[in-house]
């Protein structure tokens, strides 16, 4: 099991620490059976523990779906925290002494956490507007999200267009993590995705194909109750992913392209 603190990888992306909200989202990977009927009871036992950690703000629980999460079949094995906090400083030393993190990070077997400044937000998520738009974009990489309520009546043609989606984002070489998740299966689905910078983000968006066409149906079609869009500077990271900070392997490939 991989130790929250002392085995991280600590990553600074060029900023200073100022007091802006902050936005954690951590992500852990459960091995054993045992570990993984633990992850699914606190879906239900860490709402009571959560909300308890000091500065806590907004916060989310979140499972995610097979493969890379994009899919509406449950994956018992990559449990989710999303939260935010008063400023970045806070946000590492709740993540280090919180009890619910702390559990968490002892039952997995790795974990990797994300902090991020929202740039742009638009939307709602649970009647709220959870993220401050407290940051400017950068040059370098960056994060979006997107969060919607899906309308039971149209679940399944939502969910028969993700795995195109899926298979497209998974094929562009310029992202560098991306990963669905969300609160209840199959009618609240987040994404979550970096890239290198805006410019290979805007790419993909505008490319036609199955993510094209299905905004375009999005739009037409009313298929929300509600969504949210952000987008994030990123402040750090901490903790591996699959063996490595994701991260730190986009720096390795630009410091060989620049030999």
């Amino acid at each position: 099991m991989q130790n929250c603190i002392n085995m991280s990888v600590l990553i600074y992306i060029g900023i200073g620490r100022v007091a802006i909200q902050t936005v954690s989202l951590s992500f852990f990977r459960f091995g054993s059976p045992m570990a993984r009927l633990w992850a699914l009871t606190q879906m239900g036992a860490a709402r009571f523990t959560l909300p308890r950690t000091p500065d806590i703000g907004f916060w989310k629980l979140l499972g995610s779906g097979t493969g890379e999460g994009f899919t509406p079949i449950p994956n018992t094995t990559i449990y989710a925290i999303l939260a935010t906090w008063p400023d970045e400083e806070t946000a590492r030393k709740s993540l280090s002494t919180a009890p619910t993190y702390k559990r968490y990070c002892k039952w997995a077997e790795e974990n990797w956490t994300v902090f991020l400044a929202a740039t742009s937000v638009r939307g709602a998520w649970s009647n709220s507007t959870p993220f401050e738009q407290s940051a400017t974009e950068t040059s370098g990489p960056l994060a979006a999200l997107t969060r919607a309520t899906i309308k039971p009546s149209i679940a399944a043609k939502f969910w028969k267009r993700v795995p195109d989606i899926s298979d497209m984002i998974g094929a562009d070489p310029n992202v560098i993590f991306k990963i669905g998740v969300g609160e209840v299966p199959w009618l609240h689905q987040v994404t979550f995705s970096i890239w290198p910078n805006k410019h290979a983000m805007a790419e993909f968006a505008r490319r036609d194909g199955p993510h094209a066409r299905a905004i375009s149906a999005v739009r037409g079609g009313s298929w929300f109750r509600e969504e949210l869009y952000a987008r994030f500077r990123i402040l750090g990271t901490h903790g591996m992913w699959d063996g490595s900070d994701p991260l730190m392997q986009m720096q390795s490939v630009d410091a060989r392209s620049v030999k």
